[in-house]
């Protein structure tokens, strides 16, 4: 069976408040790599149970919450991730740390989703595209080429995968994205300079949990 290669997705992505914490690096993001060969319609992503968690941060506080995959793909052979794709549905952020029926909550969603942070009228997906697997350890190092509004670079992310009854389970650690290199700029310390302490952080934690259809 010819390896293949797909595109996946990644979030997707989210910021705003949490305290800043000064020990966190942002994964390394590298020029996009080109992928030689694409799976067009795999489409084995279950899009009800799988996620794209995220974090935001800044000095007074943090807010988290998820976002949903539009379709997808984990490609397997003889049991080893080869490729996959995740497309992210910017249009899904949800906030999980404010009750859903405060009105805050959807002051932060209609916040999120505007221009001043994902503007998801002009960019409705955002998407991670798997360029390479690597073992190490107990863990796989899966590379590939993240999208959120329009940029796309390379990074590298930590994660593990697990086939139980016939569903593959694709869990990422956290890892950590620099929005700025994304042109998500709002209250950002690396577009403004008055902000003083009303910034939010630049780094925002991700990871994904993916399931493929039983």
């Amino acid at each position: 069976m010819k390896k293949v290669f797909l595109s996946i997705v990644a979030v997707a992505t989210i910021l705003t408040a949490c305290k800043s914490e000064p020990n966190k690096k942002a994964t390394e993001t590298k020029k996009e790599v080109s992928v030689a060969e694409k799976v067009a319609a795999v489409n084995n992503v279950d899009t009800t149970s799988s996620v794209l968690n995220w974090k935001g941060t800044k000095p007074t506080g943090s807010h988290n919450g998820i976002v949903s995959l539009k379709n997808g793909a984990l490609v397997l052979e003889q049991g080893k991730l080869v490729g996959g794709e995740f497309i992210v549905d910017m249009s899904t952020i949800k906030v999980s740390d404010i009750p859903a029926d405060n009105e805050a909550n959807g002051k932060l969603v209609s916040h999120l989703i505007n221009s001043d942070f994902f503007d998801i009228e002009t960019y409705p997906t955002s998407k991670f595209i798997i360029t390479s697997v690597a073992p190490k350890d107990n863990l796989l190092l899966v590379t590939g080429n993240l999208t959120i509004k329009d940029v796309t670079k390379s990074i590298t992310i930590p994660a593990t995968i697990a086939t139980i009854d016939g569903v593959t389970t694709f869990s990422s650690e956290v890892f950590m994205v620099n929005r700025a290199e994304f042109n998500v700029t709002y209250a950002s310390k690396s577009f403004f300079n008055n902000l003083k302490d009303k910034f939010i952080d630049d780094l925002m934690e991700m990871s994904f949990v993916v399931k493929t259809k039983s």
